[in-house]
């Protein structure tokens, strides 16, 4: 990165490890995550692999490299191997769920108004194609505490209640929520949950066993750095045999014993760029030795430097702080004072074309819960530091003093 840059200055220099553009404030990783080179070169590495021989890779090199990423995600993620399947990401996972499963008319699907719109758009599909119906369970924000969110969702649990998708870091609003508990209280009643979540790997500790959903997709091209395109499908191994692949290939008629009909199906879906996938230990590795104790630490640096952040931004902005730290991770929602403007959700708000081409800073402005309520948020990755956010802030009194 030029030395001579004003904005390059603001970056860590840890920002090296990153392609990332120098002249742009990038706060805004939560989107779509951000690929170290390291893991670049090792993609590039396994596609040169691909190509030399397709044949030999997909009949010989795939399954063995699938293996080794498969445990190296499972030990991280906290279950057993032989219950994770790679989808190319979480809203893939979601949709795989619900299109596997059946449910009847008058049954009840209940999801919180934080849910991520894709997700929610795949759950209004299945209740079109099946007759059940969303019942919504609306969570505050601004917000005081955790158990707020559980209340409001046993709230709205009926005798009719089959299924509750939740996300387990809230895309609009950033909220760690209490999954674990939410969770075995669903569980208590007998009833499932789909935990879309998103953010979670690399984000937030995870025990997949010990949360014991139903289902758990995530992705790893955010905050485990993957290349764009790899993500987990967690599936309890007495739900198995409900879930099939999007795409039935092979597997479906495998005369294979060695594996679980689970994996057959799962790991061959048809040909594709697997290299995503495969780039998963490779990624962990670099997480690990970016910091002194690894993970975690990285872990702890973006949570306590997004919370820093905030802090900044709220106190300069003059806004009252809209959600325990308890609930943060390393993404933090921020709500704007409102223009009045009508624009549907999710449509991308004026404010963040402004902010990225007068001031070149790459954040995301989202209309939330309703169209002309704004929803600052922030994320944290090694490469941020608090200038950055000091930036965005004075960009952010610079606009609203110009009115």
């Amino acid at each position: 990165m030029p030395n001579d840059s004003p904005l390059a200055m603001h970056w860590s220099p840890l920002a090296t490890h990153w392609d990332l553009d120098p002249e742009i404030t990038f706060l805004n990783h939560g989107s779509f995550g951000a690929c170290p080179r390291v893991v670049l070169a090792r993609q590039s590495e396994l596609r040169t692999q691909l190509e030399r021989d397709p044949v030999r890779f997909f009949e010989r090199d795939f399954e063995p490299l699938l293996d080794t990423a498969r445990v190296a995600l499972a030990e991280l993620v906290g279950c057993a191997a032989e219950d994770l399947a790679f989808v190319p990401n979480a809203t893939t996972g979601v949709n795989t769920v619900l299109q596997s499963l059946t449910f009847d008319p008058g049954d009840e699907l209940l999801v919180t108004d934080h849910e991520y719109n894709a997700s929610r758009n795949a759950l209004d599909h299945t209740i079109a194609r099946t007759g059940a119906r969303a019942v919504l369970a609306p969570l505050p924000f601004p917000l005081t505490d955790a158990e707020t969110v559980l209340e409001s969702i046993l709230a709205h649990v009926t005798d009719r209640t089959r299924l509750l998708l939740i996300d387990h870091i809230t895309s609009p609003t950033g909220l760690v929520l209490p999954i674990e508990r939410i969770v075995a209280e669903l569980a208590d009643r007998g009833i499932d949950t789909l935990v879309d979540g998103a953010h979670g790997p690399g984000m937030v500790p995870l025990e997949l066993e010990r949360i014991g959903a139903a289902y758990y997709t995530g992705n790893c091209h955010k905050w485990l750095c993957t290349p764009k395109g790899s993500a987990l499908l967690f599936v309890r191994r007495d739900r198995q045999d409900r879930l099939r692949p999007s795409a039935i290939s092979h597997g479906a008629n495998s005369p294979r014993t060695d594996r679980s009909r689970f994996r057959l199906e799962f790991d061959w879906t048809g040909t594709h760029d697997p290299t995503p996938f495969l780039c998963i230990p490779t990624a962990l590795e670099f997480l690990r030795g970016l910091m002194p104790g690894g993970l975690p630490a990285v872990r702890e640096h973006n949570r306590n430097l997004v919370l820093a952040g905030r802090d900044l931004l709220l106190e300069r902005l003059g806004i009252a702080n809209p959600a325990p730290a308890t609930m943060i991770g390393s993404l933090a929602s921020i709500p704007l004072p409102s223009d009045g403007e009508p624009i549907p959700t999710p449509a991308t708000d004026a404010l963040h074309d402004l902010l990225y081409d007068e001031f070149r800073i790459q954040v995301p402005v989202m209309r939330w819960p309703h169209p002309a309520t704004r929803l600052l948020r922030i994320s944290a990755q090694a490469y941020n530091t608090l200038p950055q956010y000091e930036a965005l802030a004075d960009a952010l009194i610079a606009l609203r003093d110009r009115g």
